[in-house]
């Protein structure tokens, strides 16, 4: 079975990231299918400052959620090595009842394709074409079942010749007179003698009794298989590596990593059945085909603080969502089957998910405990923001006896620091940075907390550079940036957009693209709402 991954939202917050790992820990506690945290952006300086505390490492980084050929039940053809027989091909495929297989170098890379077709058409060309030429001795005795009579006398691995069979007569004065020969024949002593003395290049007995002196034969290689003339015939063109007759060139293969629609537009511009598919080594693990893309396996996820599309991740529309855990307004994802929500009234998605752990009997272990712990004191501005409930600080409690930790002692070290001097004033915006539509009007908003508005505030200018780029790269009607400081237990906003959007959305003068709002704290709960029942 495939992973199930569990995500946050785009520019993920403490909150974000935390409640993926959290709920993915609680289903793997609980025996269920492999969940894995995953994170579709960078770790921000919080949120980093809170996992070393714990020592525990961040969510691997995905791009997308697009299908991909890991995602598709491709066939697990086996590959054949490019020195292995025709014969030994052919049965392969039937057996399988596969019509093309992969040929493989020694390395296991990808050496070229054999199909049913390429044995069929070299079949029809040794119909008229009955010469071999370097066919390894050990192939033929392979193909024959046989055995080689003068093993002991031979210093060469492979024969060359024209293939004959010593009936009828008049072709055995030319297979006897040329050395460039390769006889087959029954229980016909003397003829096998006469091929040694003319020293053919290989005489294959068929059903034959064996005569002691042909032992000593040194020039012609002499085999004896148990099948018949006929078998042995065809046999031998069989003989033959698949390195001869497969296909080497414009050969088109797919990686695990592709993702399906752009292999599907290369599959239909081509006329191959069958693509052989590799792996991060480039070694081969199967085969893919159109009869594949009819209906591919999705990745299966679970969503986490937030049910906006546009927050979510990229290729949300190739994926099949399970279940959804949020503390957000409901937005616009849409299913193609019921699925669980969980969405409540509280300040922080691990004050829901601290309860699925006490409902299902699971004590969180202590590091998991205390990074839920302080994603609770931060989405809820330690315990300041009017989104905190009591829920949240009873929760947050728990985990903090759980983890063993000061909650003051830990909100501290989260807020010691909202912002670092080394990184650019577009990162610090794109940190915790959401996008929303509300009837018809598309803004974009960032916040930042800190114990130290005014240090950010120093760099005004710049935060509104990068703002004026972002709405006109976005065509955005307004993009705010939300400088929360919990000291003073408020926000600065720095916009840029309609001043008398903001005076008519908060009650308040703005001057030079910024105001002060005394106890907003809340993005979800008191900006976006304001916003809302303006334009309703």
């Amino acid at each position: 079975m495939s992973d199930i991954y569990v995500t946050g939202h785009r520019n993920p917050d403490t909150d974000s990231i935390v409640a993926s790992m959290a709920y993915a820990q609680l289903r793997n506690a609980l025996g269920d299918r492999e969940y894995k945290a995953v994170r579709i952006g960078a770790i921000n300086d919080e949120t980093q400052r809170l996992l070393d505390h714990f020592g525990v490492e961040a969510p691997p980084l995905i791009k997308n959620m697009r299908t991909q050929i890991a995602d598709v039940e491709y066939d697990p053809t086996p590959a054949l090595n490019s020195s292995v027989t025709i014969h030994l091909a052919w049965l392969t495929m039937g057996s399988g009842s596969i019509n093309v297989v992969p040929i493989v170098d020694d390395s296991g890379h990808l050496f070229g394709m054999l199909s049913a077709g390429d044995i069929a058409a070299f079949d029809m060309h040794t119909l008229n074409e009955n010469h071999v030429d370097d066919v390894p001795v050990f192939n033929i005795l392979s193909v024959l079942e046989g055995t080689l009579v003068n093993e002991y006398k031979l210093d060469r691995d492979s024969v060359s010749g024209e293939v004959y069979i010593a009936l009828p007569l008049h072709y055995q004065d030319q297979a006897l007179t040329s050395p460039d020969s390769i006889l087959i024949c029954g229980d016909q002593p003397e003829i096998v003698d006469q091929a040694i003395a003319a020293g053919v290049n290989c005489v294959i007995l068929c059903r034959a009794d064996v005569r002691p002196e042909w032992a000593r034969s040194e020039k012609t290689v002499i085999i004896s298989t148990p099948l018949s003339a006929r078998q042995a015939c065809r046999l031998v063109y069989h003989a033959l590596p698949v390195e001869r007759i497969g296909k080497r060139s414009d050969i088109i293969a797919f990686h695990l990593r592709d993702y399906l629609d752009d292999a599907t537009d290369i599959m239909l511009k081509s006329r191959y059945r069958s693509y052989p598919v590799l792996d991060e080594n480039d070694q081969v693990v199967g085969t893919i085909s159109r009869f594949h893309l009819l209906k591919p396996r999705r990745k299966q996820v679970v969503l986490v603080d937030h049910n906006e599309a546009a927050q979510s991740v990229p290729g949300l529309d190739q994926v099949e969502i399970l279940e959804i855990i949020d503390h957000h307004r409901l937005a616009d994802i849409q299913t193609g089957q019921p699925i669980r929500v969980r969405n409540e009234p509280v300040g922080s998605t691990n004050t829901i998910i601290t309860a699925m752990y006490q409902e299902h009997g699971v004590v969180p272990p202590p590091k998991i405990a205390g990074l839920m712990a302080g994603a609770i004191l931060s989405d809820t501005v330690m315990f300041k923001s009017p989104t905190c409930t009591r829920r949240d600080i009873a929760m947050a409690e728990r985990l903090a006896r759980f983890a063993h930790v000061s909650l003051e002692d830990l909100g501290k070290e989260l807020f010691s620091s909202g912002a670092s001097d080394g990184k650019s004033s577009e990162e610090l915006f794109k940190t915790d940075y959401k996008q929303f539509h509300i009837s018809g009007q598309n803004i974009g908003v960032s916040q930042i907390t800190s114990a130290d508005a005014e240090h950010l505030l120093d760099r005004r200018d710049e935060f509104l550079t990068v703002m004026k780029k972002e709405q006109k790269a976005k065509e955005y009607d307004l993009v705010i940036l939300m400088i929360t400081d919990v000291l003073q237990e408020g926000s600065y906003l720095l916009y840029v957009g309609s001043d008398d959007t903001i005076r008519q959305a908060f009650g308040v003068e703005p001057q030079d693209k910024q105001v002060f709002l005394p106890g907003v704290m809340s993005r979800k709960k008191q900006i976006i709402p304001m916003l809302t029942a303006l334009w309703g």
